[in-house]
């Protein structure tokens, strides 16, 4: 059976997002054929972060560039363990 889960806390990463764009800024490595064709944009991700931390199924829901999707993957699916959310189940 399935019931809604509602979040109390979102995970955290490290010390919080300042933290994560600082990870993300010092392992994005700028694919070198979209550098030479001028491919720029932003490229979102989106995963769930398990029960102990994990990085689990991440999935680009808006692309740019398939060398810039593919390095958003490798450096989410990189990432240390995150402090899990917590949450409670509600029965439906």
């Amino acid at each position: 059976k399935c019931g809604i889960v509602v979040v109390e806390e979102m995970p955290v990463f490290r010390n919080g997002n300042a933290d994560l764009m600082r990870y993300l800024s010092e392992n994005i490595k700028y694919p070198t054929v979209s550098a030479e064709q001028g491919v720029q944009g932003r490229v979102v991700v989106q995963f769930v972060v398990g029960v102990h931390g994990e990085i689990l199924n991440p999935v680009v829901v808006k692309s740019v560039d398939p060398y810039l999707d593919k390095e958003a993957i490798r450096v989410i699916s990189s990432m240390p363990k995150m402090e899990p959310g917590k949450a409670k189940r509600k029965k439906q």
